[in-house]
């Protein structure tokens, strides 16, 4: 494809993520349909190793407006800390750029606003990189709701688990304060959130929730300020040597000496001030109740959903890590009222998240992708996903049930909770 009708791009935040999803990976496989044009990170040695990874020769910016009016890219892609979005978001708007954003799309209430409004104003895009919602299992689930098999669907059980390298790497990290990330309801249930959203095709109305910091933390049974060096290394089971692992030294070790951000602070730092044990209650327009718990410190890896319905039931337990073997496909059982029990095993597709990513990418980059079950996420699906997690945050804060509505008010000038897209 000719330079001139590609994408031309710029990744903005140079961590883990947006050097492989959308440095790495996009630069080698989707060439023909966007170009590199710069990266931009506060961390300019960061952003520079970032580039020697991903194999581009670019320009690194630490201003953002000066890369804007330099390089006047078509899209940009954010990947920074949830908290910085809104501003990343709005100014490449205003800029004439269309965004991707990682999720979640902000962090705030009034950070939401200011998207929706940019959005509406200058008439460019925003997607949310929602990569469940293209996982074959996601697809195959939203089909079998679609068809009508268990009829309406009254109840949802919905159960996360991230294991003690994935999820206590949250807390190693800028998300573990509710400043930078909206804590893990809006960092990671953000996801979840608006995998039901999707699924029910409704909205969240009401949320009741309970959350503490059971493990974590100053729950810990020592401290230190950092992994590296600490000299509980030898007793601590959440010991992370990041000299193991050859991009992340890259990325964060020298780095630090820049910012002072180090990618293996302590997961028992006393500061730390996000839950890792949350169950929430959500009731949704459609008068579908959602029972749903995020739990960080399991041995495995994964989630269990199911669908109730009049007719039936839906489930799945699906595995992505764990200590013993499993099948290379994941299985929904359809279960019927007065009928057949059905299984179904849906394979697992090469790529990240079972071939979401690659199948997220695909909708974003290449023309042509039908969207039948409406897998493309924008601004309203980033919202609502956002909002669900705020209130879930402030419920297991007041000990109240909070409505979507009251925390959105009714002053944010575009009706996001009235019309559907």
């Amino acid at each position: 494809m000719p330079s001139s009708s590609k994408k031309r791009y710029a990744l903005v935040g140079t961590g883990n993520r947006g050097v492989t999803m959308w440095g790495k990976d996009l630069v080698e496989r989707w060439g023909n349909e966007v170009e590199l044009v710069a990266v931009c990170d506060l961390n300019a040695m960061r952003a520079k190793r970032a580039l020697e990874y991903i194999g581009a020769r670019v320009p690194v910016y630490t201003d953002f407006d000066e890369l804007l009016r330099v390089e006047k890219p078509d899209l940009v892609i954010v990947c920074t800390r949830d908290s910085a979005h809104d501003d990343l978001i709005v100014k490449a708007m205003e800029a004439g750029a269309n965004v991707i954003s990682e999720k979640p799309m902000t962090t705030t209430v009034d950070k939401i606003k200011r998207i929706l409004d940019a959005e509406a104003r200058t008439g460019k895009r925003l997607d949310v990189s929602f990569n469940y919602r293209f996982a074959p299992t996601a697809a195959k689930i939203k089909e079998l709701i679609n068809s009508g098999v268990i009829g309406d669907v009254t109840s949802v059980d919905f159960h996360w688990y991230l294991d003690t390298s994935h999820g206590a790497d949250y807390f190693r990290r800028w998300h573990a304060f509710v400043e930078n990330s909206g804590s893990l309801f809006v960092h990671k249930a953000t996801h979840h959130f608006d995998l039901l959203n999707w699924y029910l095709d409704s909205d969240p109305e009401t949320v009741s929730a309970f959350a503490d910091l059971k493990h974590y933390g100053r729950k810990g049974p020592f401290r230190g300020e950092r992994c590296r060096g600490c000299r509980y290394k030898d007793e601590c089971d959440y010991y992370l040597d990041i000299s193991a692992t050859p991009l992340l030294e890259s990325l964060y070790e020298d780095p630090s000496t820049v910012d002072g951000y180090v990618r293996d602070a302590c997961v028992f730092r006393e500061d730390i001030d996000i839950p890792d044990t949350m169950v929430s209650s959500i009731r949704y327009r459609n008068g579908v109740n959602v029972s749903y718990s995020l739990n960080t410190y399991m041995p495995i890896e994964g989630h269990h959903i199911a669908f109730n319905g009049h007719k039936g039931r839906i489930e799945m337990r699906q595995y992505e890590k764990q200590k013993w073997t499993t099948p290379p496909a994941d299985e929904i059982v359809v279960m019927k009222n007065f009928g057949d029990v059905e299984r179904i095993w849906v394979p697992h597709s090469s790529g990240g998240h079972y071939g979401g990513d690659d199948r997220l990418r695909n909708m974003l980059l290449r023309s042509g992708p039908n969207d039948e079950l409406r897998q493309r996420a924008g601004s309203r699906a980033g919202a609502l996903s956002v909002l669900c997690g705020i209130a879930a945050l402030e419920s297991s804060r007041t000990g109240q049930q909070v409505s979507i509505a009251d925390i959105w008010g009714e002053d944010g000038g575009l009706n996001l909770l009235e019309a559907r897209p």
